[in-house]
Formats: structure tokens, C-alpha cells, sequence
């Protein structure tokens, strides 16, 4: 089963998002995807943390919802929704909720991002503080999918490997990544953390990155790309609008596991 990481340049402008969103989705589904990944803050890329809470949905109603769920039953295929803004009850930051929608055009999972992006840059003059309009999640979340068996994370999580261990745990064959890196750490990180994450785990990892100069001044790394079990780079992105597509090989992945059994011989939980 094939599946793609789409890649953009997303804006202030949510319907101009939603339509290169809808231009790629078509693109992944007619190379034959069962599977297409948006990458973080999708629908939304804005000038501060805090202006999600203008956008912000209500679970189960709003437009980039009915977008989504419209493009998976139309496309008949399961996506991914990256990143967007969800209300919390009782609390004044959105969620940052990455939606899974069946190819019936069903919510199948949310994932609300668990580790936030809080740094100063290192020799940069740039600052990040995520949870000044994030609200972390707390929820390890694992679900079935046409192409295996999928574990859900965002971005900055893939720095935190005890994540991905708790997901393999239950059973995940690929890890899901929307992302939206920036371009010092994409430069020194990006490569070695997604690669690492599929080693360790015998996984593989569908990437999916956010590219280019944005309106906020924030310049992205791209790079989205879908790596195998073994770690090696099955496709690539590097940089513009589009699809990174390569084949999820779950009997090849059994046969690797079989052969190389390190998941059996943990230790330390």
C-alpha cells in the first residue's frame, strides 16, 4: 500500500490553504495513496502562537473539519489532517489536533500534541514559546490504517524517543509526523531524528513538513519524506509544494523484525 507526505507553504489565508491542501490530496490519491499526511498548522500558519484561538474549532464542527472529512470521502482514500486548532473546554488555548478521517469521511482519531515547542534558538536571534496558544495534550494514540498499523505524533515530539517506544508498545508499523521544523534544526536534525525513530523501532515514518519563507517570518525546512524500517530514505522532498509517495511493505517489515528481533530484547521499559 502506498502512502504520501504532502508538503506546503501554508499562510494566514485558511481557504488558500484548504485549496492547495485539496490540489495535493487529489495528486497523492491519483498516484494511488491510501494513506496522504498534511503537515502541521495545514490550514493555518499564523503571525503569533496566539492567533489560532481565532480559528479554532469547536470538536466535530467548523469548516477545515468539513474540509477535511469532505476530501476523504470524495477521495476515498484516509487522511491525515496535520494540524489544526481545537477549543478546550475551560481553557484559553486551542489544542494543536492532528485529525485522522476514514475514506467515509469519519473522524477516526485525534491526537492533541504533547510536547511544545518552547526555545531560544541556539546562536539565532529567533524564540519560539508554543505554549503561549497551545494547550499540550497527554494521550498516546495508535490506530489502524490501510497501509499498517499507525502511531500519531507532531513535530517537536520526535525528540522525545520514549513516545515512539510507548507506540511501538501497542503495536505501531509506521509513525505519522506532520511537521513544521525550522530550518537551523531541519538542517542538523531532521534527517538523523526521523531515521533514528524508524531504526529503533523497526517502524516506518510517513514525515510530512511544512516548506519555505511564511507571512510570520518563520522559514520552514521541508524535506518531507517516508522512511523505511531499516532507516533508509524510500522518498524525498526536499523543498517546494508537493508529494513525497514511496510503498508501506508490511510483509518486508515482518520478515526484517523476524530476522533482526531487537524489539524482543528490550530490557528497560
Amino acid at each position: 500500500m502506498k502512502a504520501a507526505a504532502l508538503q506546503m507553504t501554508s499562510a494566514i489565508d485558511v481557504a488558500a490553504n484548504l485549496a492547495t491542501a485539496a490540489r495535493l490530496l487529489a495528486q497523492a490519491a491519483a498516484a494511488g495513496a491510501k494513506l496522504a499526511v498534511l503537515p502541521e498548522n495545514f490550514a493555518f500558519m499564523g503571525r503569533r502562537e496566539t492567533d489560532r484561538q481565532a480559528i479554532a474549532e469547536q470538536p466535530g464542527d467548523g469548516p477545515i473539519q468539513a474540509f477535511l472529512s469532505a476530501q476523504a470521502r470524495t477521495l476515498g482514500r484516509r487522511v491525515v489532517g496535520g494540524t489544526i486548532a481545537q477549543r478546550v473546554p475551560g481553557e484559553s488555548r486551542a489544542a494543536a489536533a492532528c485529525l485522522v478521517y476514514g475514506a467515509d469521511g469519519a473522524l477516526q482519531a485525534r491526537y492533541d500534541k504533547i510536547h511544545l515547542f518552547d526555545v531560544d534558538l541556539p546562536g539565532r536571534d529567533e524564540t519560539y514559546r508554543e505554549s503561549s496558544g497551545i494547550a499540550p495534550g497527554h494521550e498516546v494514540v495508535v490506530i489502524d490504517t490501510p497501509v499498517g498499523r499507525a502511531g500519531l505524533s507532531v513535530c517537536y515530539d520526535m525528540r522525545f524517543p520514549e513516545l515512539y517506544r510507548r507506540m511501538s508498545a501497542q503495536g505501531a508499523q509506521l509513525f505519522i509526523v506532520p511537521a513544521a521544523f525550522t530550518v537551523p534544526t531541519g538542517r542538523a536534525h531532521w534527517d538523523l531524528l526521523l531515521r533514528a525513530r524508524a531504526v529503533e523501532n523497526l517502524c516506518y515514518v510517513v514525515a510530512s513538513g511544512q516548506w519555505g519563507q511564511h507571512e510570520n517570518g518563520r522559514e520552514t525546512w521541508g524535506h518531507s519524506q517516508i522512511i523505511d524500517s531499516w532507516g533508509e530514505q524510500c522518498s524525498v522532498l526536499p523543498e517546494g509544494e508537493g508529494c513525497a509517495l514511496a510503498d508501506i511493505d508490511l510483509e518486508q517489515q515482518a520478515a526484517l523484525r523476524s530476522r533482526f528481533p531487537a524489539l524482543t530484547h528490550r530490557v528497560l521499559a
